[in-house]
């Protein structure tokens, strides 16, 4: 089979990959951008988006992943869809190879994979996702203006999701399966001094439940991990903030990174150890993790990777 070479490939089509495409392609480098296992990321599975600038009213994610796919093919960006599953970083050009058998190369790569929520695998929250169930409070938090809520975790990511839901929700109420939080003592004493959030310990979310017609959460049951018994609340949001999974594993071993995963980049660049590899979005974002901050990683790759490949194209020239 043919291999397929660009001057530039992005991986992944979300925020930071479409944005990436769009700047790559506005600069004349005919950017191959391949889809990936999930064309538009994680705001595809997003309902009503409010905090994406530009729309005075809510809009869908699927929508808004469409107009960016539509941008970046208007502006000349070529679009494949495949996902990857062997990529060598060690040879130049680089080298991707598709679960279909098809390989690329490339001169510039940009890592624009994402990550993906990590969820408590329940039949009842899948369905309410989206619909009272959430993995981001300061996605869906403004939902929740004076109702009740709870978080589900024990970590840096539940406590500063509860910390945040605090100043929106009248009440939260977080769970963690142990009898003690695995976060930051700081973080903890902020959410002891809180009157408005209250602790579950030894406890585990056993069903969300709530209405069909409309879809919406009502209730949780948790079980009681000591005893088995299990105890019914009313809440109107379930924010499960067990942490993140950065698509990053066809990188283990060829690009550092940060514990759970998260490539690292230079300070205030998406520049990684490699030249002319860039990662974008929330696969090198273990801070924020916003559709808007991944779209601006996205606009910065495509920005570094442009010149990196000017640069390199001069002292060939010179060297000519």
């Amino acid at each position: 089979m043919a291999v397929r070479h660009a001057k530039l490939i992005i991986l992944g089509s979300g925020p930071a990959g479409y944005t990436a495409a769009i700047y790559a392609a506005r600069a004349n480098l005919q950017p191959l951008l391949i889809s990936g296992l999930q064309p538009g990321g994680q705001l595809t599975i997003t309902t009503d988006v409010e905090n994406y600038p530009g729309f005075a009213a809510p809009i869908q994610g699927p929508w808004l992943m469409e107009e960016m796919r539509q941008q970046a093919e208007h502006v000349g960006t070529e679009i494949v869809s495949d996902h990857i599953v062997r990529a060598d970083l060690a040879h130049r050009p680089f080298r991707l190879e598709g679960d279909g058998g098809e390989s690329y190369t490339c001169d510039a790569l940009i890592i624009a994979t994402g990550a993906q929520a990590k969820w408590l695998e329940l039949p009842s929250e899948q369905r309410f996702r989206g619909f009272g169930v959430s993995a981001c409070a300061t996605c869906d938090g403004f939902f929740f203006r004076n109702k009740e809520v709870m978080v589900v975790g024990g970590g840096n990511t539940a406590v500063e999701e509860a910390l945040y839901l605090a100043n929106i929700a009248a009440k939260v109420t977080v769970v963690h399966r142990r009898d003690h939080f695995r976060a930051e003592k700081i973080l903890q004493d902020r959410l002891f001094r809180n009157p408005k959030i209250a602790v579950i310990w030894n406890a585990a979310v056993d069903e969300v439940r709530g209405t069909e017609a409309p879809l919406g959460v009502t209730h949780v049951a948790l079980r009681d991990l000591l005893s088995g018994d299990v105890s019914e609340h009313a809440v109107d949001g379930l924010f499960v903030a067990i942490g993140h999974k950065p698509a990053s594993d066809l990188f283990e071993g060829q690009l550092p990174m940060k514990r759970g995963g998260y490539i690292v980049t230079v300070p205030g660049s998406t520049t990684t150890s490699i030249p002319g590899v860039y990662a974008a979005g929330d696969v090198a974002d273990d801070v924020y993790r916003q559709a808007v901050t991944a779209a601006g990683l996205g606009c910065m790759a495509a920005l570094e990777a442009e010149r990196w490949l000017a640069t390199r194209e001069e002292l060939r020239e010179a060297a000519e």
